[in-house]
């Protein structure tokens, strides 16, 4: 039997964890009643302080207005807004505490007398306080001499949001007194693009972590841009948040996207400037565009997802016990019937494959012998299953591992292991082929430059920013002869080289390097000096290219090779031609056009012997066409 303990037992401790233990407990009361009067001296001092962040009309150059931020006492755990409310929160005051940072904020607007609009943070659960809709913040804005009009709640999410209804009311309410509304952080907070649909407010800001890092993430990118697309159907004014580099703001101008804030801007202060920075005006005047990054990559086209689902085609599937004279019935009513699935409460059992069925059953007397069995004896081996939501390319991958028969039969689609389509072999190199030539208008696979579609996207941007840009078509000279004579791997080397060249010459930030295919190369520049950088780019190419020629070919100046019709002909080495027409505002409507000006500009540039660069000038001034050898 076990004896049970006393009560007093239970309740018996080591004598030096017990002490520690009550030695922790009354630290922690300690702090928690320093952390309380902390806040209650915060309260009755009014010992906040407020900054003020400028928000930039990024069309107009001009600061729209400011937003309110609030910090603690300086030196202390509480300086930080974030430490502030939260510890707020926990000791009860939150309301309190924000109350105190709105008069804060409102106060020192006043007092400065700042131009615009006035950004003021209000999280939901003080908004749809009684206390806070009595009228005390009206009230004291007509104290201050402040317009309801000049004054946008910004709702501020830090924990979920449960009572749509109730804050709906609330900015509703605040709304017809005359205040705008703002929804801070879209896309981090728990219920902002719900309070987007039914509120339309006025303003949307979103969460800088889209924003930080776009000019090199395709994804943020697109982000911004479905966001933009969504904010002018309903009328809704976007702020960038966090911008904090000149690439950052640039991409977000181009976007259309009608404000912008971060530090790159301006940082927040207690006394904020009036005006944007030089640098910034310089930026946002500038007529040039900002080179996005690649939307889509080689390894990931825009079908890249794309499932064996896409290749199903239902077909009536038998059961095991169905009588082979059935299937000759089926496969002489539908001469495109190539095969018949065998299924058993739902789950494939094997394939009848027409070719095979015919060649078995050809001979004579087949039919009457063996038409009354199951066709289940015809099944030898199962059936290849493939999941409806295999990639394209991991079945590709999988079905060459597989048996070769399965090609050539086919393959039977599942879902969960049930039975729900046939595929071909056939339909699987249609897709694949598609793929591939839809991949290759995005990008080139021997290059990774941007293809077609990029290309002409980019044409179009410059186009509609009315940005002057210099269209070049590159191209290679007697690139088949060498093809021909040195192999197509020493061809793809002399294509990747050019590649290279070309990108060498470009500025980055403001030169657009795309491949159409083959040696035909596209270079969109806004850079000032791009004339000395082709001219720059024929040089390096003379020099890299000379080290893929064979000695005795430099030294003749070129090969032969013999013709079609048995004649041999010389070729002169290959040679870079690079056709120029500057694109001026309003000149050219669209990229058809400016295609087919650059490709006469380059055929003039094929007429001259070597590396050299054919200027367009005849459109522009009487003098003659300029070139470079």
């Amino acid at each position: 039997m076990f004896a049970i303990p006393q009560a007093s037992n239970l309740t018996t401790f080591p004598r030096a964890p017990r002490a520690q233990f009550l030695a922790d407990l009354l630290l922690a009361k300690d702090q928690k009643e320093q952390t309380m009067s902390a806040l209650e001296e915060i309260l009755a001092r009014r010992s906040l302080s407020a900054l003020f962040q400028p928000i930039i009309d990024l069309k107009r150059g001009e600061f729209l207005g400011f937003e309110g931020l609030i910090r603690g006492p300086a030196n202390s755990s509480l300086h930080s807004p974030i430490n502030l409310f939260a510890t707020a929160e926990r000791e009860g005051l939150a309301l309190e505490i924000e109350m105190l940072a709105r008069h804060t904020v409102l106060e020192s607007f006043s007092r400065q007398g700042l131009p615009g609009l006035l950004f003021l943070n209000v999280s939901p659960q003080t908004l749809t306080q009684p206390s806070f809709r009595n009228g005390q913040t009206l009230a004291f804005l007509e104290q201050l001499d402040i317009d309801p009009s000049r004054v946008v709640i910004e709702i501020t999410e830090n924990q979920p949001t449960f009572d749509f209804d109730a804050m709906r009311s609330a900015l509703l309410h605040y709304r017809g007194m005359g205040f705008k509304i703002a929804i801070d952080d879209l896309g981090e907070g728990f219920s902002s693009l719900r309070l987007w649909s039914e509120l339309r407010p006025e303003y949307i800001k979103i969460d800088m972590h889209f924003v930080q890092g776009v000019d090199r993430d395709p994804i943020k990118l697109q982000f911004l841009k479905s966001i933009q697309s969504i904010a002018q159907s309903c009328g809704t004014h976007v702020i960038a948040e966090g911008v904090e580099t000149e690439a950052e703001l640039k991409v977000v101008k181009d976007l259309g996207i009608a404000l912008g804030q971060g530090y790159f801007i301006a940082r927040p202060s207690p006394t904020p400037p009036l005006l944007a920075s030089t640098e910034t005006g310089r930026i946002l005047n500038a007529s040039s565009i900002s080179i996005f990054p690649d939307s889509v990559c080689p390894a990931c086209p825009p079908n890249a997802q794309t499932t064996a689902q896409k290749l199903l085609t239902y077909i009536e599937p038998v059961h095991p016990d169905a009588l082979i004279e059935h299937i000759f019935d089926r496969f002489n009513a539908d001469p495109a019937l190539r095969a018949i699935p065998v299924v058993s409460n739902g789950v494939p059992v094997g394939l009848i494959n027409r070719y095979s069925f015919i060649d078995r059953f050809a001979k004579p007397y087949q039919r009457e012998l063996h038409g009354k069995k199951p066709c289940k004896e015809l099944i030898q081996s199962p059936p290849l299953l493939v999941e409806k939501k295999m990639p394209i390319q991991e079945l590709s991958h999988f079905l060459a591992e597989s048996e070769d028969r399965h090609f050539a039969e086919g393959f039977i689609i599942t879902e969960s292991g049930r039975y729900i389509g046939f595929a071909s072999g056939q339909a699987l190199l249609r897709e694949l082929t598609q793929m591939q030539l839809e991949a290759a208008r995005y990008a080139n696979p021997l290059t990774q430059l941007p293809g077609n579609v990029p290309i002409n996207e980019h044409i179009g941007r410059l186009l509609q920013a009315n940005t002057p840009f210099v269209a070049c078509y590159c191209d290679l000279d007697h690139f088949k002869p060498f093809n021909d004579t040195y192999g197509y791997r020493k061809g793809d080397e002399m294509i990747q080289l050019t590649g290279r060249m070309l990108s060498w010459a470009c500025d980055p930030k403001l030169d657009f390097l795309g491949h159409i295919g083959g040696d035909d190369f596209i270079l969109l520049m806004q850079s000032r000096d791009w004339q000395n950088r082709c001219e720059q780019a024929l040089r390096s190419f003379e020099q890299a290219a000379s080290l893929m020629f064979r000695e005795e070919h430099i030294a003749a100046g070129g090969y032969t090779s013999e013709a079609r019709d048995g004649s041999v002909m010389f070729h002169p080495l290959s040679s870079l031609s690079i056709g120029a027409i500057r694109i001026e505002p309003g000149r050219f409507t669209s990229h058809h056009e400016v295609s087919a000006a650059m490709t006469d500009a380059k055929k003039m540039a094929k007429k001259i012997r070597g590396n050299s660069l054919f200027v367009e000038q005849r459109e522009y001034e009487t003098s003659p066409a300029q070139e470079t050898t």
